[in-house]
C-alpha cells in the first residue's frame, strides 16, 4: 500500500479526531474509508451537465448529422 501525507489545519484535524473518537476508529482508517467512500461514487454532477447539454442542443446534432 502507498502513503500520502497532506497537511491538514488544526481545526479540521480536531474535528476529524471527533468524529474518529465517536465512530471507534483511527483517524487515518476514518480518511481511508471516506475516500474510498468518495472514489466509488459515479461523477453524477458530469453526468447531469452533458445531458443538459445534449438536451439543449439536439436539434443542432440533428442538423449536422
Amino acid at each position: 500500500m502507498t502513503s500520502i501525507t497532506i497537511p491538514i489545519a488544526e481545526e479540521p484535524l480536531a474535528k476529524l479526531k471527533e468524529l474518529a473518537k465517536e465512530a471507534n476508529v483511527a483517524p487515518e482508517d476514518l480518511v481511508r474509508a471516506s475516500l474510498e467512500e468518495w472514489l466509488k461514487q459515479p461523477k453524477s454532477d458530469f453526468a447531469r451537465a452533458a445531458e443538459y447539454v445534449v438536451q439543449k442542443n439536439v436539434e443542432l446534432y440533428r442538423r449536422l448529422a
